[in-house]
Formats: structure tokens, sequence, C-alpha cells
């Protein structure tokens, strides 16, 4: 109890912690100090809390005392979680399984009726697993933007360790770019995305003192119906440097292909590593390929490595864009974000920009609508006795505008790179009769051409 008592004064010397909040509609308030005065913080440092010997559920409790997060039994998130059945199994990650559940003012006078997803920590993981789980609770419990996910509340009890957030019903940002099996994310929805993203990353940095996320992927990013941008996952949050601080040093961790190159070699801890990792998140979503991809040839691997030469020319961007978009996106659109990645991954971390500076030059995307208007071939079919007897083609062709002349080379560059991409032929098929259908009745349309002529032919032999 020494070290709990300790832990207790220290509370009495700091003061209670306050949620900090920013809603990006009224502009951050900034302190201001005298030179030789001390650094006032909105929030407690999570450096001195992680370095506490003993931290007990009540000194949690009392530490987060301000955020309103709620301190759950387990018995009573086994209850909402219908004692962990398979049926509300979400998935599993590092941190261990995740269930869905539901909660009310049945549980806590207040607490909105809700789903909730429920992160049971796997405690096999050692001390590093328990310290992850503490950073998820004191950054998400002082910390709320409409671009992080709420943390409802927490379970710390014996030998458990669980955190209870909000339900973000479409999931992460990587199950719908790389795993999805209704089509391709939408050009505008790739960008609200990584605007929202950007959001979140931008207020983290502004924090006082800073947050540096350090786990920036796509996996870490969820979507609620409306696909709007949350980021999850802080259990490898830091404190940024302060004062006269540059970076922090620490013990590199994160993911594999998304990780800043400084950060791999030095384990020097910067904003701008965070930086980094968004330009692969972004890249990401211009390509609809992932940051790391061993089926594909050597060269082409390592998404980065590939790609960024092309980021910088306009003619050459075809080449990074993700097919599956069949030419339906912004061309100056496409261009702006690419540049913003390629600055975001240049390996000297003074050269990238701030995600303040990234949030500005992307949310213009967003009104960016000069999309190519598909010129649709018309099929004219002539049918006698139920015999196909000729096909006539036209192909009614649309103007670009003016303003959107200098970018016709991309529609070009795609109709050559993929010919048979649908978005080059909105198909209408007629007969003698009016009208036979779209594109389906082509199909079938040529196909009995094609057995009419077989026929002639065998019978002319």
């Amino acid at each position: 109890m020494a070290g709990a008592q300790s832990w207790r004064t220290y509370l009495c010397c700091v003061g209670g912690s306050a949620a900090v909040e920013d809603d990006d509609s009224t502009p951050r308030r900034r302190r201001i100090r005298g030179k030789d005065s001390p650094r006032s913080s909105s929030r407690m440092s999570f450096t001195s809390l992680s370095s506490s010997e003993t931290l007990s559920p009540e000194d949690l409790s009392l530490t987060l005392s301000g955020s309103n997060l709620h301190a759950f039994t387990y018995a009573e998130l086994r209850a909402a979680t219908g004692n962990f059945c398979r049926a509300n199994y979400l998935g599993c990650g590092g941190f261990g399984p995740v269930y869905r559940g539901a909660v009310g003012e049945s549980l806590r006078p207040g607490l909105r009726a809700q789903d909730v997803a429920i992160k049971y920590l796997d405690l096999e993981g050692g001390t590093q697993g328990h310290k992850e789980w503490l950073a998820e609770v004191f950054f998400l419990g002082q910390l709320r933007h409409k671009n992080l996910v709420k943390l409802i509340g927490y379970c710390y009890e014996a030998e458990h360790r669980m955190l209870v957030y909000e339900y973000m019903s479409f999931g992460s940002l990587e199950n719908h770019l790389f795993k999805s099996i209704n089509g391709a994310l939408p050009w505008m929805t790739r960008m609200k995305i990584a605007v929202g993203a950007a959001k979140g990353l931008a207020f983290l940095h502004d924090a006082d003192p800073p947050v540096i996320y350090r786990d920036f992927k796509a996996s870490n990013i969820l979507l609620d119906s409306d696909y709007n941008t949350k980021l999850s996952d802080f259990g490898l949050a830091k404190d940024g440097p302060q004062g006269d601080e540059t970076h922090v040093t620490t013990r590199v961790m994160g993911t594999h292909g998304y990780a800043a190159p400084e950060y791999i070699l030095t384990g020097h801890l910067t904003a701008k590593s965070d930086v980094y990792s968004f330009g692969v998140v972004l890249l990401e979503l211009l390509a609809g390929r992932q940051s790391v991809d061993r089926a594909r040839r050597p060269r082409e691997q390592s998404l980065v490595d590939w790609a960024r030469p092309y980021l910088k020319h306009a003619d050459r961007l075809y080449r990074v864009m993700d097919p599956a978009l069949e030419c339906q996106y912004s061309c100056r659109g496409a261009e702006v974000a690419a540049i913003v990645a390629y600055k975001c991954l240049s390996q000297n971390p003074k050269s990238r920009p701030t995600m303040r500076e990234v949030v500005k030059a992307l949310e213009p995307v967003l009104g960016m609508d000069d999309f190519f208007p598909a010129g649709p071939f018309v099929f004219t079919i002539s049918v006698e006795d139920d015999k196909v007897v000729g096909v006539k083609v036209e192909v009614e062709e649309k103007k670009p505008e003016r303003q959107l002349q200098k970018h016709k080379s991309h529609q070009d560059r795609h109709r050559q790179k993929y010919p048979n991409s649908s978005i080059h032929a909105g198909i209408v098929l007629h007969s003698r009769e009016g009208l036979v259908g779209g594109g389906g009745d082509y199909t079938d349309a040529i196909r009995r051409q094609r057995r009419a002529s077989n026929n002639r032919q065998e019978k002319g032999a």
C-alpha cells in the first residue's frame, strides 16, 4: 500500500484530469505563459503514470475522476456479451479477443443504451499487454474528439483487463479496402476517410502535451455507417517531446510497412513519424494496395518504394491509381492527394508537413468533382426470327469540359491499360422492336450472333 499512498500524494499535487475536447468547430485556445514560467498541462503525462510501481484500480479511478469513464465489473461485462458467446465474437487482434455487447442504464444511471465493442486483454503476453491496456485507458480517458473512438469504460478486476468502446458498425478501413466483397470504395469515400484520419492525428499532435500515435495503419482506422473515421488502438501511443526536446527515444514498436525509416533506425520518435505513417495509408487509399504485399513481384512488394517516384508526376500517376476505381475519381484531387502523400513519405522528417498542413491541403479535394463523363457505346442489334443479323455500333462521345482537357490523358491511359473496363462503355441495346436490354443482354446477343454465324458456316459447308 506504500506505493498506492505515494501515488495518491502525487495526484493531490497535480489535481484531477479533465478530458480535453476538440470538435474542430472552434479555434483551440492556447495558453500564454511567460518566458521562464513552467509549462502548464491540460492533461497528465502518461510517462509519469506508467512509471509508477503500483497502480491499484482505486488509484486509476481517482486518476481519471474527470473523464466520465465507467469502471465495470467482470460480471457486468460477461452479462453484456452473453457470457462472451461465439455469436458476439467480432475477431481477435494482438491485444486479445473482441466481443460485441450492449450496455445501458441498467448497468449505470445515465448510461445511454447502446451497442459496444469489448476488448478482452490476453495477459499471457506479460507486462507489455498491461501497459498497452493502461495506455488506452489513460489517453482515451482524457482525450475526446470526433475522429477518435470513444472509450466508454473499462474493467480492472483481479486478472481481468477489458476496454469498452462505442461500436463501429462498418469495421476497419483495412477490411473495406483490401478484403471487401461489396466492390471498391468510391473515390470520395476514400478521401473522406483520409481527411477524418488526418484530423484525428492533428488533434493528437496539438494536444498539451502532444501525443504521438505510433501505430497509424489501415486496421486501426474504424468506420461508422456513414464512413466517418475514428482512430482506435492507443496501446502504443506515447507522450511527445516537450520543452527543448526534439524527440522521444523509445523502443521501436509498430507495424512493418508503416513505421518511419528514421524511427526504425534510431528509435527517435517524433510527430513526423506519424506523418510518414499517414502517407503510407494515403498511398494505400490511392493505389488500393497494401503497404507490403509479398505476393507481388520483388520490386513492387513495398508499396512506398514502388509508387513514390510516380506520385510527383501527373502524367505517370495513372500507374499508381487503383484500377478498381475504373477512372472514376477527380484527376485534380488525385494529383493533390498524391503530392501530399509524396511529401509525407519524405526520407527527411523535417521535410514532411505537419498534420494540420495535411488537413488544410486535403480538405479542398472533397469539393473537386471533375469526374470524367463516360461516353456510352450504343449497340443497335438487328434481329430476324430470333436471330441476330446485324450489329451497328455508335459511340456517343461527350466532350469534356475545357478545364478537364489537360487531364484527358488519365482516361486515355486507363482505356489503353484496361480496355475491357466497364467504365468505358455504358451499353444500351436496341432491336427493331425497341429496347433489348443492358450489359447482360448484350453479352447474350453477341453469343447468339456467334451461334448464328457458326450455323450459317456449317450450312454453307
